[in-house]
C-alpha cells in the first residue's frame, strides 16, 4: 500500500493526513477511505484535485500526484455554516423570533442549506437540505440522538423516557423494544373502535354550538378532542373534556400543555437561563413535577383495576390491552421479562403529551386548510359520500388509508402546516456533511421540517396548497427526507400509524356531520413559544348538515 496525503479544500495543507492507498482500489474504495479519515459522512461526494485544481478522476492519477491531494465534498470547499451574527449577549434571537419558521426559511436562502444560529450562549445549526437531513437522522459513527443542553429538549430531558431520553442508552433500548409493538398497524386497528366512538361522543357539544350559531376556537377544542382520544388509548381514562360546551380540560392536559410552553421558553433563551431559582425556570420544575405526579395515579389506577389481561407475550398483549399502560404492566417479551417498572411513568409521560399535542395541533391546521383553501371542504365531503360512508360507518384502517383524496389532503397539509419543526441530532466527531459544511462535535443540528417541507430546489410552487402534487411524478420521485412529517430512522415517531389513522377518522367524521366556515378575518397567528406550531386565533362555525351531495357517477 503506498500512503498519500489528503486534505480538505477550505483548510490549510499543513492539515493534511496520511491514508494508505492500495493500488488495486476502485475509486470509490478510495473514497470512502479518504472520507473515513477526514470524516465525511458522505464520501462518495469526494472529488480529487491536485494543489492547482486539476481534477483527478483514478486510483492510479492520485496515486501518480505530486503532493498532498485536495478534497472538495459536492464540489465545495469545506467551510463553516454562516448565519446571522446578531446582537450583543442575546445573539440571532431577535433575527429569528417571534417568526422562526418564515425566518428560518429566509436564512437559509441567504446563508445556504446548513445554518448557523447563536441565542444567548446557545448555538443551534439547522437544515433545509434532505441530503444532510438523512445523515443527521440516522444513528452512526456521526450522529446520534443525544439531549445536550444546546437541544431543544433540554429542559424535559428524561434518561427514562423514549423521546426525551439520548438513544445510546439501556433504557432507550428497552423502551423502543416495548413500546413500538404497541403502536404497530396490527395494533391500530384494535384502536379504532376507540377513536370512532371518541369522535361521535363529541357531537352533542358540536351540535349545540352549531344549533345557536356559536364559532369556537378551532385548537381549543381540537386540543379537547384528541386528548380525549389519547387518554382513553394510553390510560384507559375518560378526560371528561365532552359532558358539556364548558367542560374544562383534565389536569394532566394542561400541566403537559404547560410543561411544553415553559420548556420552550427556558430552552431558547440559552443555557445558562434555565438554572434561574425564579420565573419561567423554575415553574417548568413544579409543572414538570405535576405532570409526573397525576400521571403516576392514572398508572395506579389501571394497576389496580380488576378484571384485563394476564402475563402475555407482547404481539398478543398489544392486541389485547385496553390501553398501553395495562400493555406495559403485562406485556412480556421473549425472555418472559416485563420493561422495568421504573421506565413505565416516563414513557407513558411521551405517549400521553406526545399523542395529544401534536394530533390536536394536526386537526387544528387540517381544518384549517378546509375552510382557507377553495374547493377542499367540498371535494373532501364527495370523496367520503362516493365511498359510502355515513353516520353508520364502522371505520377500520382499510377504509381510512383507502380515500386517496383524504390522504393527498392530509400530506399536503403536513408539508405545509406541520406541527412539528425541530428534530434536533448530536454530532459524536467533527463531521463534513454533504455540502462541504463542518459540523463540530457535540453540536445539535436540527433538521427544520417547515424548511424542508417548502424548499423550492425540491418542490414546485412550494406555497401553494395542492393535495395533487402528490399524484405527479416530480413528487413521487423527491428525496426520501424532503418530507418526513414524522421524522425517520431510528428515532423517528413512533406513534405515526395511531396518529394518521386517529386524524383521517376524526376529521371524516367531522366533514361529514358539520360544514365548516371561517369566524373573521383576522390572520392566523402560530404560536412562537410553545414546542409544536399550533394555530392560536382561529375560529370556525360548524352547521350541522341536513343534506349531502348526490354520490358521484
Amino acid at each position: 500500500m503506498s500512503p498519500k496525503e489528503f486534505y480538505l479544500v477550505g483548510d490549510d495543507v499543513s492539515t493534511a493526513l496520511t491514508v494508505l492507498v492500495e493500488p488495486k482500489y476502485k475509486i470509490e474504495d478510495l473514497k470512502r477511505a479518504v472520507g473515513g479519515a477526514l470524516h465525511v459522512v458522505q464520501p462518495l461526494g469526494i472529488s480529487f484535485h491536485t494543489e492547482d485544481g486539476e481534477t483527478l478522476s483514478t486510483v492510479d492519477e492520485v496515486l501518480s500526484a505530486n503532493g498532498p491531494i485536495a478534497i472538495k465534498v459536492d464540489g465545495m470547499a469545506v467551510r463553516e455554516p454562516q448565519g446571522p451574527t446578531g446582537l450583543p449577549l442575546v445573539g440571532s434571537y431577535y433575527e429569528i423570533f417571534p417568526d422562526h419558521l418564515g425566518n428560518h426559511y429566509r436564512l437559509f436562502r441567504k446563508y445556504g442549506g446548513v445554518i448557523k444560529t447563536t441565542n444567548m450562549g446557545k448555538t443551534t445549526y439547522l437544515t433545509d437540505d434532505p441530503e444532510v437531513a438523512a445523515v443527521s437522522f440516522n444513528e452512526s459513527a456521526y450522529f446520534t440522538k443525544k439531549i445536550t443542553e444546546d437541544h431543544p429538549l433540554w429542559g424535559v430531558k428524561d434518561n427514562t423516557a423514549i423521546f426525551v431520553g439520548d438513544t445510546e442508552t439501556e433504557n432507550w433500548r428497552l423502551a423502543h423494544k416495548f413500546l413500538p409493538v404497541a403502536m404497530g398497524p396490527k395494533a391500530v386497528r384494535h384502536y379504532t373502535p376507540l377513536m370512532q366512538s371518541t369522535v361521535r361522543a363529541s357531537f352533542p357539544v358540536f351540535d349545540s354550538m352549531s344549533g345557536t350559531d356559536q364559532s369556537w376556537n378551532v385548537y381549543q377544542y381540537m386540543l379537547k378532542l384528541a386528548s380525549q382520544t389519547i387518554s382513553k388509548f394510553s390510560l384507559g381514562s375518560d378526560f371528561g373534556h365532552f359532558t358539556d360546551v364548558g367542560a374544562p380540560l383534565h389536569p394532566i392536559v394542561t400541566n403537559i400543555a404547560n410543561l411544553l410552553s415553559l420548556n420552550k421558553k427556558v430552552t431558547a433563551r440559552g443555557s445558562w437561563y434555565q438554572y434561574l431559582p425564579f420565573g419561567d425556570p423554575q415553574r417548568l420544575r413544579d409543572v414538570r413535577k405535576n405532570c409526573y405526579t397525576l400521571l403516576q395515579e392514572a398508572i395506579d389506577d389501571v394497576a389496580n383495576r380488576e378484571g384485563g389481561i394476564s402475563q402475555m407475550p407482547m404481539n398478543d398483549a398489544a392486541l389485547n390491552a385496553s390501553c398501553v399502560v395495562e400493555y406495559l404492566l403485562k406485556a412480556v417479551d421473549e425472555h418472559g421479562q416485563k420493561i422495568p417498572q421504573g421506565l413505565i411513568l416516563a414513557n407513558m409521560i411521551i405517549v400521553t403529551g406526545a399523542g395529544f399535542t401534536t394530533t390536536s395541533a394536526l386537526l387544528s391546521w387540517l381544518i384549517y386548510c378546509l375552510v382557507t383553501y377553495e374547493g377542499t371542504q367540498e371535494r373532501l365531503l364527495q370523496e367520503l359520500v362516493d365511498h359510502g360512508i355515513n353516520n353508520e360507518t364502522e371505520w377500520n384502517p382499510d377504509l381510512a388509508h383507502g380515500l386517496p383524496y383524504l390522504d393527498k389532503f392530509v400530506k399536503e397539509t403536513q408539508r405545509l402546516h406541520n406541527a412539528s419543526f425541530q428534530p434536533g441530532r448530536t454530532t459524536k466527531t467533527d463531521v463534513v456533511v454533504p455540502g462541504g459544511y463542518r459540523l463540530p462535535a457535540n453540536s445539535v443540528i436540527v433538521n427544520a421540517l417547515y424548511a424542508l417541507h417548502t424548499n423550492p430546489k425540491i418542490w414546485r410552487d412550494p406555497f401553494r396548497f395542492d393535495p395533487d402534487r402528490w399524484d405527479s411524478e416530480e413528487v413521487k420521485k423527491r428525496h426520501r427526507c424532503a418530507y418526513v412529517p414524522f421524522a425517520t430512522g431510528p428515532r423517528g415517531c413512533i406513534g405515526f400509524n395511531f396518529a394518521l389513522l386517529e386524524v383521517k377518522i376524526l376529521l371524516s367524521e367531522l366533514v361529514y356531520r358539520y360544514e365548516f366556515t371561517r369566524d373573521g378575518y383576522e390572520s392566523v397567528d402560530y404560536d412562537p413559544e410553545f414546542q409544536l406550531i399550533r394555530p392560536l386565533n382561529f375560529y370556525v362555525s360548524a352547521r350541522k348538515r341536513t343534506q349531502w351531495p348526490q354520490r358521484s357517477v
